[in-house]
C-alpha cells in the first residue's frame, strides 16, 4: 500500500506540472521555482506534513518535498540556535541534496559533452 501512495502522491504532483506546462505560459523554470515555495508554504501551515504521512516519497522527492525539507530544517534550527537557525538552518537539512546535484552535474559533464543547442 505504501508504494501505491507514494505513486498516487508523486504523480499527482507531476500531473499537476505537466498541466500547468501545458496550459499556462508559465516557464518551467517559473513552475519548478513555484513548486519549491508552495512545498515551504505548506510545511509553514502544517499542511504538507500529513501529504508527507501518506505519500511517502512520492511526497518527499519531488520539489514540493525540497521546500518541505528547507522549512522543516530552518524550523528545527531556529528551535536550537534562535535566529541564527534561519539562516543556517535549511541549508544543512538540504546539503545532502544539493551536493548530489553538484556531484552528479558534474558526472554529467565529464562523461558526455555539452554543447549548444542546434
Amino acid at each position: 500500500m505504501n508504494y501505491l501512495s507514494a505513486f498516487l502522491c508523486g504523480g499527482l504532483l507531476c500531473a499537476i506540472g505537466q498541466i500547468l506546462i501545458d496550459k499556462t505560459k508559465l516557464t518551467p523554470a517559473r513552475i519548478l521555482t513555484g513548486y519549491v515555495v508552495t512545498g515551504v508554504l505548506l510545511t509553514a501551515l502544517g499542511l504538507y506534513e500529513p501529504i508527507v504521512s501518506w505519500g511517502g516519497a512520492g511526497a518527499t522527492v519531488p520539489l514540493t518535498g525540497f521546500g518541505y525539507c528547507l522549512a522543516k530544517g530552518v524550523k528545527e534550527a531556529v528551535a536550537e540556535q534562535g535566529l541564527m537557525g534561519a539562516l543556517t538552518g535549511g541549508l544543512t537539512a538540504t546539503a545532502g541534496g544539493i551536493t548530489a546535484a553538484v556531484v552528479f552535474a558534474l558526472l554529467a559533464a565529464l562523461l558526455f559533452r555539452p554543447g549548444d543547442k542546434r
